[in-house]
């Protein structure tokens, strides 16, 4: 049997409309630039990835959660550098009227060329906000301004001294924060890779300063234990370090957890010593004291923080592209037969379990609807009668769920039923008063 893996983001972008797992938003009036929605699989599948990351964080005895607003004073975005500094470089071809980032063109950076045609005829690079404005209250004058939030993490500076005064947690400890960001990005693509709406799974960890660099290290370390858990191939994982030129303004320290997508090898999640710099620029814009005092030593200090950064839409593309595979087998012809397969982790697949009846006679569809109101009072379960039951399977290997369970004619009269498994196409006869037990332990 020959194995094949994902070779382009058009073959995942196909099964993912096809199956339901992630549909151009507002498709109906021809869509919106880099918008997705996640449909009725994708939005299972994507509230697992949450829960998993949010399970490793806040599982912890010492990292809480918080949910902050979107909407945040002005003057945080002042504080933090985002009015004045995050944007990007803007470049207009004037010939084909194409707009794109001077800072990652590789044929503007060696030859000044426009990327789309060619020319050089070009506009300057200037200087383009990615913050999304809005205005709050009814009058739009420069006073209502407000920003959607580029990032979740400012909302963790501003309530660090309120989450660790009723949390009561010394330092070290971290907030940890899912929610959704807004980038008004100039070149996003790549499928939901860069998108100008998503969701972000974003740690703030507090440290005492001098102990950071060991923090850093230590973060770094389980992150890594993180993609293993949840089964990646670890080939296609690397830490890249930021050299001195790289770092973002507020870093003493950055490396990349990489993965290696179809289109290259491209950020994952960033791990980043920020300093102390967060809690003291907003403790100099609010006029508010962002101290820690340690009682044990009798000292104050304005913590250290080490930050995990990872996007959410960004980590469900890379668990779809790590577990698509596809299983060529030929026959005495040379006919090839295909079976697509989507190998993801159980905790992360979207349908547990699939509730296939053998025929459409009521007496084996109505012990299988009863299998599937059980099950479904614990996981996310399906129940399909239609087509054969070779079709069934190949159906739900493709959106990887882990465990096809066929009710047969003999099921009346031995109370049991065949679990086939999704990857070894195993298949055991599993008594129905044991069946619960089997699919727990086979989703751990």
């Amino acid at each position: 049997m020959e194995i094949r893996r994902l070779k382009d983001l058009a073959t995942l972008v196909s099964l993912s409309k096809r199956r339901g797992f992630v549909f151009q938003s507002s498709e109906i009036y021809g869509g919106l630039g880099s918008c997705w929605d996640y449909g009725p699989l994708g939005s299972l599948m994507k509230l697992n990835v949450k829960k998993a990351w949010w399970t490793a964080m806040t599982r912890r005895k010492d990292i809480c959660g918080i949910d902050a607003a979107i909407l945040m004073h002005p003057t945080v975005w002042k504080a933090s550098g985002h009015v004045d500094g995050f944007s990007d470089p803007l470049v207009d071809c004037k010939e084909c009227k194409t707009r794109f980032r001077a800072d990652n063109t590789e044929s503007y950076l060696k030859d000044k060329k426009c990327p789309n045609c060619g020319s050089k005829n070009l506009s300057e690079p200037r200087q383009f906000n990615l913050m999304f404005k809005t205005h709050m209250g009814p009058v739009e004058d420069t006073g209502s301004v407000v920003y959607l939030r580029p990032e979740t993490a400012q909302g963790h500076f501003v309530n660090f001294m309120n989450c660790q005064t009723t949390t009561r947690y010394k330092i070290p400890f971290g907030i940890a924060a899912i929610g959704k960001s807004f980038r008004n990005e100039i070149t996003p693509g790549n499928f939901i890779f860069r998108t100008r709406e998503f969701e972000q799974m974003e740690m703030q960890f507090f440290v005492k300063p001098g102990s950071d660099e060991s923090y850093f290290d230590q973060w770094k370390e389980i992150r890594q234990q993180f993609y293993v858990k949840y089964g990646f191939n670890v080939e296609n994982l690397r830490m890249e370090p930021h050299g001195p030129t790289e770092l973002a303004h507020y870093a003493k320290a950055a490396v990349d957890v990489q993965y290696k997508f179809p289109m290259g090898w491209s950020e994952l999640e960033g791990i980043h010593n920020r300093s102390d710099f967060d809690l003291t620029q907003h403790a100099k814009f609010s006029g508010k004291t962002l101290e820690y005092f340690d009682e044990a030593n009798k000292e104050k200090f304005v913590p250290y923080v080490i930050e995990t950064a990872v996007g959410c839409d960004r980590l469900f593309l890379a668990f779809m592209c790590d577990a698509y595979r596809e299983e060529v087998t030929k026959d005495d012809k040379g006919v090839e037969d295909v079976r697509v397969v989507l190998g993801l982790h159980p905790q992360i697949a979207p349908i547990k379990a699939a509730i296939l009846p053998l025929s459409k006679k009521e007496e084996l569809t109505s012990v299988a609807e009863k299998i599937r109101e059980e099950l479904a009072q614990e996981w996310d379960v399906q129940y399909d009668e239609a087509g054969s039951i070779g079709k069934r399977y190949r159906r739900q290997d493709e959106i990887g769920t882990p465990f096809c369970i066929t009710v047969d004619f003999e099921t009346a009269n031995d109370q049991s039923v065949t679990v086939r498994h999704r990857d070894s196409m195993k298949q055991d006869r599993v008594a129905l008063s044991q069946l619960e037990s089997y699919i727990r332990n086979g989703l751990k």
